[in-house]
């Protein structure tokens, strides 16, 4: 049972897990061992409820294939346990993530000194190239 909220968990039998081998550098260990773990979670077929369904399909994420399914692959640690925990964790923090709701932005104006520093380093700027014309005789 993964637990999300104190109200939401995520039964066993909906997240698939599989052992497979690890990519990149670790010697002899790396080679005979399926230390690496690839979890599957389909997010349309789940107890998930709708609102978090609904977030987190409308989330643009390279881990959530056009088919709804969730693919987190993980392999930081060595052993299987510990993929397996950490590949739980960024599955929950996944779901968190696409439920939090951001406060809307408030566009804003530049103040008057602002707006006024920049004209006069403009207008500056403006009459130091003034003097670079050619020279009369």
């Amino acid at each position: 049972m993964l637990n999300i909220s104190p109200s939401i968990s995520i039964p066993d039998d909906e997240i698939e897990l599989g052992a497979i081998r690890a990519q990149g550098s670790g010697g002899q260990n790396v080679n005979k061992v399926s230390s690496a773990i690839h979890l599957r979670f389909d997010i349309k077929g789940s107890s998930l409820p709708d609102f978090y369904k609904q977030k987190l399909l409308e989330r643009s994420d390279q881990r959530i294939n056009k088919d709804g399914i969730i693919i987190i692959k993980a392999q930081q640690f060595r052993t299987q346990e510990k993929n397996r925990d950490d590949a739980l964790n960024r599955l929950r923090e996944l779901i968190i993530e696409s439920v939090k709701t951001l406060p809307p932005r408030r566009p804003t104006k530049p103040t008057k000194g602002s707006q006024r520093r920049r004209m006069d380093s403009k207008s500056q700027r403006g009459k130091v190239k003034a003097l670079r014309g050619k020279v009369d005789d």
